[in-house]
């Protein structure tokens, strides 16, 4: 991944407001390597995030953008983000993504997330950014404004200084993580997980498939049509009328709304957390379709129950010597731990070795995976050299 050193001093943040401000600034950025990239939204009251501010930074450019300005045509950022010869930095990045994903129709390409690259590099599990610029550009973070209501208008010159510096210390992060990653080999490592991350299919949430997230526990077919199809409603209905979907129905509302199957609005309004508002007016109304639609459905459509994991259960006592091997490759090669394997994945890993795990593709499998398997099939002991972990080779 290219990269520029970072310069001394950082440019002087500039709030733009306006297409033709936003023209110049995105064409020169197109020349860098990378430029650091960062948002602020909104999405307590919403369904769909609400973008109210860019940031941007440059070899000689910091930029905040105000997204909601009116007349503002943000098609040179799409151009910028899109532009596959230039790298696009951020810090935990899943949420900005998915941002310019909806507004653009797709993801950012290239991406290079530094709280991934950072558990690649020994900072730990999910190291902050706060915590990575004290270590990396010997800054600190004011965190003031982390809570302001990014929304309202006119941004004040505090809000404009602290975006900036979310941007401008993360080129230091950027320089010297990509450094330490070249000189342990392991840039290869962080593409492969950048690739997960510029997929498209990791942030669509599929209406019919949304009950799969409530994680039923019943094998009972009827039960499970009804969720499916109450779930779904909630998320286009949430989408439709844009609040979250929590606060359209809760989940336990919903999971007893599929277990009573209410026939009708005064049925509806008996379930907790209903109110007889909703349940008599259109959402009420529409709810009580979706549940009749699903209660029509013949035994061959309605969903399969969850499967249980085949084969045997897994063995409490291997799952305890997978995680000690997991501790001690990831102290052998100080990367997070969680990076490599998570319980469910140990759980997995003692029953049934699954060929989706993603603990034995890539660079995964190099580094626990192999080990991992030959621990399972009795070919790898663990035993104690002074105070660390020491693996031994059967035959």
């Amino acid at each position: 991944m290219s990269r520029r050193p970072a310069p001394e001093s950082h440019p002087t943040p500039v709030l733009i407001a306006t297409t033709e401000e936003l023209v110049p600034v995105c064409e020169r950025l197109r020349q860098e390597p990378f430029v650091t990239v960062d948002t602020e939204f909104m999405r307590e009251r919403t369904y769909w995030p609400e973008l109210c501010v860019v940031q941007l930074g440059g070899a000689a450019d910091t930029i905040v953008l105000d997204a909601m300005a009116p007349g503002l045509d943000l098609a040179p950022l799409g151009a910028l983000l899109a532009d596959e010869s230039v790298v696009k930095v951020f810090h935990a990045c899943r949420q900005d993504i998915e941002i310019f994903l909806l507004k653009f129709g797709r993801t950012p390409a290239p991406v290079f997330d530094t709280q991934v690259a950072a558990m690649v590099a020994g900072f730990g599990d999910q190291a902050s950014y706060d915590s990575l610029v004290r270590a990396l550009a010997g800054a600190a973070i004011d965190k003031a404004h982390r809570f302001s209501d990014w929304s309202a208008r006119p941004l004040s010159a505090a809000q404009v200084a602290y975006a900036a510096a979310d941007v401008t210390h993360l080129r230091q992060v950027y320089v010297a993580l990509v450094d330490r990653l070249e000189r342990e080999g392991r840039l290869d490592w962080v593409r492969e997980e950048m690739t997960a991350l510029m997929d498209p299919a990791g942030y669509v949430t599929e209406p019919e498939r949304a009950w799969e997230r409530l994680r039923p526990r019943t094998g009972n077919r009827r039960f499970l049509g009804v969720l499916r199809a109450i779930a779904a409603w909630r998320e286009r209905e949430a989408q439709r009328v844009n609040i979250p979907r929590g606060r359209l129905l809760r989940d336990e509302s919903l999971l007893e709304v599929a277990a009573t199957a209410p026939a009708d609005a005064a049925g509806l309004a008996r379930v907790r957390g209903v109110t007889e508002g909703f349940a008599k007016g259109k959402s009420g109304a529409s709810l009580l379709a979706a549940i009749e639609e699903a209660k029509g459905l013949p035994e061959e459509a309605l969903p399969e129950a969850p499967r249980e994991r085949s084969g045997p259960a897994a063995s409490p006592a291997l799952v305890a010597l997978l995680k000690v091997l997991l501790a001690a490759k990831a102290e052998e090669h100080d990367v997070a731990p969680k990076l490599l394997a998570g319980s469910d994945d140990l759980e997995r890993l003692a029953s049934e070795a699954p060929e989706d795990l993603p603990a034995l593709h890539g660079w995964r499998r190099t580094v626990f995976g192999e080990d991992a398997l030959a621990l399972r099939e009795g070919r790898l002991a663990l035993g104690v050299d002074g105070r660390r972990v020491r693996l031994i080779r059967q035959g």
